[in-house]
């Protein structure tokens, strides 16, 4: 009897740490629901930047930012997952040329680095389902796929040190492009002269993407920008 009891406590006791253990994979191996795809408006990335960018004109095009595996609970996480650590010779020379026009480091010029930041941050947390090389092809593709910039312009939303915008204004013209609702996210304006309305600078728009990173979806994050402050986008 009680070597029965022994192997009873014994097969708990093995049965509670492999659930333990099997919790601590599921949570801390990039569990994740969809993938946010990060761009970015340059100009309003160096505006307060101490890096070269802000010593030269920033490009005038919506570059990436990152792709990002996210959960609804926190966008932010997971991130800096264990996994395979960012290889530069796995990037061959045609995927390096589209990505320097794609994905600039428009902050500091080290494109490589950024990249490599980017990946073991980001990417790792989704190596099951997009590789190295697949994190960074389908990424260009999915900036290929939506030109922001065009799809503003063409809806005469163009960069301007006066004209204002609400969110509504901005998201709905991607959205009758794209089919599916965008988030933006916007930075403070640190010239915003006095006795003047607030305003707030468009930084980053986000498209949501699902956990294959094949379809896209509609975001639900709103809170990107500051409610009922217009925006600019210059």
């Amino acid at each position: 009897m009680a070597m029965l009891k022994s192997s009873l406590a014994f097969l708990v006791l093995a049965f509670a740490f492999a659930f333990f253990l099997c919790f601590i994979i599921s949570t801390g191996d990039g569990s994740y629901v969809y993938f946010q795809f990060v761009q970015q408006w340059p100009p309003a990335t160096c505006i307060r930047s101490t890096k070269p960018c802000s010593k030269h004109r920033p490009l005038q095009i919506f570059t990436i930012h990152g792709l990002w595996p996210s959960n609804y609970s926190n966008p932010k996480m997971p991130s800096n997952c264990v996994g395979s650590q960012f290889n530069e010779s796995k990037l061959y020379p045609q995927l390096r040329s589209r990505l320097k026009r794609s994905w600039p480091d428009v902050e500091s010029g080290n494109d490589t680095k950024f990249w490599e930041g980017e990946w073991n941050k980001h990417g790792t947390c989704s190596e099951q389902i997009l590789d190295q090389i697949q994190y960074f092809e389908r990424s260009h593709e999915m900036w290929n796929s939506f030109n922001i910039t065009h799809i503003l312009k063409n809806a005469s939303i163009v960069p301007s040190a006066t004209q204002t915008w609400k969110y509504s204004d901005i998201v709905s013209a991607i959205k009758a492009v794209t089919k599916r609702t965008p988030a933006l996210r916007c930075k403070s304006n640190p010239t915003q002269p006095k006795g003047q309305a607030k305003t707030q600078l468009l930084h980053e728009v986000v498209f949501c993407y699902g956990y294959r990173a094949l379809k896209q979806i509609d975001c639900n994050q709103t809170a990107g920008c500051w409610n009922q402050v217009d925006i600019l986008y210059q």
